[in-house]
């Protein structure tokens, strides 16, 4: 079994042009490494899974139910199974770190 895991080493799924994520889950959770190209967009969506995250690097505009800011780098957020969001990039790439339980069947 493996413990550590290296990003990298994982596949890349792109989710939307410029938006591509690295995933590594356990039984009841799943780490998702989200990089987003400068100028790109995740269009509304929204799933059963709770989700939450932190910018690593970079910032973007996230609209979450009907509120919309700017998360930066250090920001977290959390957004309930069920609620609709989406992002939008500024001029520069971005990094982010997802975390949903339970894992997204979808993503692996």
């Amino acid at each position: 079994m493996t413990y550590t895991y290296d990003p990298k080493d994982m596949a890349s799924r792109e989710l939307a042009p410029g938006v591509n994520l690295r995933t590594m889950s356990g039984e009841k959770m799943m780490l998702s490494v989200v990089e987003i190209s400068a100028n790109a967009v995740m269009p509304p969506h929204s799933h059963p899974h709770e989700q939450a995250g932190m910018v690593l690097e970079g910032e973007f505009e996230f609209t979450i139910g009907e509120e919309t800011s700017t998360v930066k780098k250090g920001d977290v957020y959390i957004i309930p199974g069920g609620v609709e969001h989406s992002l939008r990039a500024n001029g520069e790439p971005s990094l982010a770190l997802d975390i949903f339980s339970p894992p997204r069947e979808d993503y692996m």
